[in-house]
């Protein structure tokens, strides 16, 4: 009878794993049972951190405008309230860039929601 070789698959596999390892130190980039575990770990707090990536940048633009409505005389919560009375439908991020970049332009929006 012919003779099966069973290397493609499971070699596959391990190049697979040991290329994601790549970088890795000591043995985790060589040797596939300490590159397979560490790579469990990886995915497990890429996967976190892509939520708290979200969490962090809403935070940080919060502090960002909360700074600037506050040399305007307003505090953080009563600016967010007076524009959405105003219709003003900003996104934070947006309304963040303008506080930092274009302060003018935040003074603008300000001034037109105080009215």
């Amino acid at each position: 009878m012919v003779r099966v070789k069973r290397g493609k698959i499971s070699t596959k596999k391990r190049r697979k794993i040991l290329k994601l390892a790549k970088g890795y130190r000591l043995g985790r980039k060589s040797k596939e049972r300490l590159a397979k575990e560490a790579l469990l770990h990886a995915f497990a707090h890429a996967f976190a951190d892509r939520k708290r990536k979200k969490r962090d940048f809403r935070k940080l633009w919060q502090i960002k405008i909360k700074a600037a409505a506050n040399q305007e005389g307003l505090s953080y919560s009563k600016f967010m309230h007076l524009l959405k009375e105003a219709n003003i439908k900003l996104n934070r991020k947006s309304l963040a860039d303008l506080a930092e970049n274009h302060p003018k332009v935040f003074k603008e929006i300000v001034a037109s929601i105080k009215k």
